[in-house]
Order: structure tokens, then C-alpha cells, then sequence
């Protein structure tokens, strides 16, 4: 039989019912604009994205690892999950409905930054 046990089952439900973290949702939804899925290691501002992001995605199992780097092994390659896909177009659905485009919202963010820094 192919069955899982009830504690298996139970923390598939319990994963389930985690919601993504902003910053999550902003990594999982670069996801949907690359070939395959392939979600990025940097942020749009050059920065590293945590590893504890990344291994807590893969934990939800919103992504999993896709290949070692042989030059930098430390690094996480990931892809999205097809839960994952589910989840980040969720959240670009909800972020539509908001009262400003994320694209608006991060060039103001660009544009302060570079006050802050000019």
C-alpha cells in the first residue's frame, strides 16, 4: 500500500497551512518569470537572499534544490515546486489587488535608497 501514516499526513496538512513570508513570496514569485523556475540568488538590489529563506521554502516544499554548484557549492539552486508555482502566483494575484503595481512600489524603494546613498 501507498499510504502515508497519520503523522506524515499531519505534517503535510500543517505545511500547508503556512503562510509565505513577504520575503518568500518576493523569491518564489522571480520564480515565475525564469525558464524551468529557476528562482534567483540574488535580490533585485545585488543582496544575497538568506539561506534560511531558501531552506524554509524547500521545507513548505515551494521549492527544491535543482543542482550543485561546483564552483560554489555553498549555494542553493533552486526551482519552483508546482506548489509553489500555485503559491507565488497567489501572492501576484494578491499583490495586483493592492493599491499600487510591485513594479511602482520598488522603484520608489530604488529611488529612496539612492537619496539615502547619493
Amino acid at each position: 500500500m501507498d499510504r502515508k501514516s497519520p503523522t506524515a499526513q499531519r505534517l503535510a496538512s500543517l505545511r500547508r497551512r503556512i503562510r509565505p513570508t513577504t520575503t518568500q513570496l518576493t523569491w518564489l514569485r522571480r520564480g515565475l518569470e525564469q525558464t524551468g523556475g529557476k528562482l534567483p540568488l540574488f535580490d533585485l538590489y545585488g543582496q544575497r537572499y538568506d539561506s534560511r529563506t531558501i531552506r524554509s521554502c524547500i521545507e513548505q516544499g515551494w521549492a527544491e534544490p535543482w543542482f550543485k554548484n561546483p564552483i560554489k557549492p555553498d549555494w542553493l539552486v533552486c526551482r519552483l515546486t508546482a506548489e509553489g508555482q500555485m503559491v507565488a502566483e497567489a501572492g501576484e494575484a494578491s499583490a495586483d489587488l493592492a493599491s499600487e503595481a510591485p513594479e511602482q512600489r520598488d522603484v520608489k524603494v530604488r529611488d529612496l535608497v539612492d537619496d539615502l546613498f547619493a
